[in-house]
């Protein structure tokens, strides 16, 4: 593991034990790593986590993608909360997806 995976794993641990934050995790799009976070109310993400994200070059999936200027994200409602993607940046477009062929 890179020291860079190393302080991903981190602060995705981290921010698990924030208050406002029912579940974070990794995943993987097709080519780019995400970061996937269920904040618990409608209040969006507390900015302290969100200036996190940004030091570890993750950045809302609207922004990234071109869909908003934002710095959140908000995809919709899990139970009594909300869901954000956010977008690896440093390493977008390096991931390789299973191809059947």
């Amino acid at each position: 593991m890179t020291d860079r995976e190393q302080r991903i794993q981190d602060m995705v641990a981290d921010i698990r034990t924030h208050d406002a934050v029912d579940d974070a995790f990794l995943a993987k799009s097709f080519t780019d790593r995400l970061l996937i976070l269920d904040i618990n109310g409608v209040e969006g993400v507390p900015d302290e986590i969100a200036v996190r994200l940004r030091e570890c070059d993750f950045y809302s999936a609207e922004a990234v993608y071109g869909e908003s200027d934002s710095h959140t994200s908000t995809v919709g409602a899990v139970g009594d909360g909300t869901r954000h993607h956010f977008v690896d940046t440093q390493t977008r477009g390096s991931h390789q997806s299973y191809v059947l062929e």
